[in-house]
């Protein structure tokens, strides 16, 4: 009888303080509650398959609710947390910008002034950037076009055939979203201020708006909390642990510290008003009918009636609610997605560690906020429930690998002038980091499978390292498996 007693109490208990929680108030001035917020995000994120999301939602400029669902390791069975650090992916390029932009209005640099002008000998000399030489367009290129997307550069030169760098257009004359830009950008502030991009960040943006748990490099003390990414199959591609700054992409950031960092431009605190309205004035209006890929050339006049446009790191459009400004992360493991609306300081951010994280934006968009202005076909957004049937995995079998066998691929390798991979160990896991002379030196960490066949994809030794064969027994698969070790360290290590 006590037992029933106590639920029956604790049970009204609960009842009544989810009725004092305030509600969440959405663009047409309607309310949601915070049990049918819950609710809703709850059956998302099991009929999508995501494994972890956070949210926050802003009202008059600062944040109304913030929340973590799910788990950060399925494995470990770890809940998620707004302070679990995920990689931003290219929420990055947003931040970098806001902080750029800060510099602008300082004096340090210049938008128009063309970038060539500040560095000590021509762009192309530079290793990262030897293969413009010939094009002297890269002379019109200025910090306005890598910040507006409208340099002409590829989104990543990885995506050529030949993996050059290359000028697709007369800078300025179109939108076409390109990571090239940005790093080129972070380039020449670092090579301006004689500071790395992680410090100007923590100078400008991560130390202002209290982010406490950001870096744009992995730092140890993350190690408490951090959330693993998941692929499309809910197979863990565990942490990225950057350690190269990349203005880019390498941000490694929490759901609290970027929601504050949202807000403090809301609130016009940082960036200033000033530079706010320079930040997030249109540079150029998007008449191409996708985002992705960035260079097709296909355009339409359907959000036309929104103005979508680009200002300095951040895409803009316009409704009955006013301006709104956002930005996407989308990284494999990650899914990321903030708008805010400025007048009525109105807006959401949603981080998941998942591939599958793209399906729920539309459903909570439309949902948690009644927006329904979103150019959800430009920026490629599927709802889960459109989606067609994922292809079934590969089948593996599992074999027992010696560890003195994985120690074997253990090492750096050389597959060209420019490219140079090493392989790290990790238990029964490798991993591999690329550094191209051609990116200035920058390490991109990089998932593999043991064949080198694949990037950015983790493997189990124990797992899935083998394609299976008819008749190929395990003793077989070990045989053929130590081969590839030696043949990898014969042809292409480094001594």
């Amino acid at each position: 009888m006590i037992t029933r007693r106590f639920l029956i109490v604790l049970t009204a208990l609960t009842t009544f303080a989810a009725a004092q929680q305030p509600s969440i108030h959405r663009l047409d001035g309607s309310t949601i509650s915070p049990t049918e917020i819950d609710a809703t995000i709850t059956r998302l994120m099991q009929a999508a398959e995501v494994p972890g999301v956070g949210i926050a939602i802003f009202n008059d400029h600062k944040i109304a609710y913030l929340k973590a669902y799910g788990l950060r390791d399925k494995e470990k069975k770890l809940p998620l947390t707004p302070d679990s650090v995920m990689t931003a992916a290219s929420l990055t390029k947003s931040a970098f910008a806001t902080m750029v932009v800060e510099l602008v209005e300082q004096g340090v640099v210049d938008l128009d002034k063309p970038l060539y002008q500040y560095l000590p000998k021509p762009l192309p000399e530079y290793p990262q950037y030897k293969d413009l030489a010939g094009d002297e367009r890269y002379k019109q290129i200025m910090l306005r076009m890598c910040l507006d997307h409208t340099t002409g550069f590829p989104n990543l030169r990885a995506f050529n055939d030949d993996h050059k760098l290359n000028i697709n257009f007369t800078p300025g004359a179109r939108f076409a979203y390109s990571g090239e830009g940005i790093e080129l950008a972070q380039f020449v502030v670092e090579t301006v201020t004689k500071k790395s991009v992680n410090d100007l960040m923590r100078e400008h943006i991560f130390a202002p708006d209290a982010m406490t748990r950001t870096s744009m490099v992995w730092e140890e003390r993350f190690d408490s909390d951090f959330a693993n990414g998941y692929d499309e199959y809910g197979r863990s591609l565990g942490p990225e642990r950057r350690k190269t700054a990349d203005a880019a992409g390498s941000m490694q950031t929490t759901l609290r510290d970027y929601a504050n960092f949202l807000q403090a431009i809301l609130q016009g605190r940082n960036p200033d008003a000033k530079t706010r309205e320079l930040m997030l004035t249109p540079q150029i209006q998007i008449f191409e009918k996708h985002e992705f890929p960035s260079l097709n050339t296909e355009t339409t006049d359907a959000n036309r009636r929104i103005k979508l446009s680009y200002g300095l790191g951040w895409g803009l459009y316009f409704t009955s609610y006013g301006r709104a400004f956002f930005k996407e992360g989308h990284d494999e493991g990650w899914r990321h997605y903030a708008v805010c609306f400025d007048k009525s300081g109105t807006g959401i951010l949603i981080m998941t560690n998942s591939s599958n994280g793209e399906g729920i934006y539309k459903p909570l968009l439309e949902t948690l906020l009644h927006n329904t202005w979103t150019p959800i076909e430009w920026e490629g957004f599927t709802s889960y429930d459109q989606l067609p049937p994922r292809p079934p995995l590969k089948l593996h079998k599992e074999v027992a690998v010696d560890p003195k066998l994985v120690e074997k691929y253990v090492g750096r390798y050389r597959f060209s002038p420019e490219i140079v991979l090493t392989i790290s160990r990790d238990g029964n896991t490798l991993f591999v980091q690329e550094k191209r002379r051609a990116q200035a030196g920058a390490w991109r960490r990089e998932r593999a499978q043991v064949f080198l066949e694949e990037r950015r994809r983790r493997i189990q030794l124990r797992a899935r390292q083998l394609r299976p064969r008819d008749h190929d027994d395990p003793a077989h698969r070990r045989q053929r498996l130590s081969h590839q070790a030696r043949e990898l360290s014969r042809r292409y290590h480094v001594k």
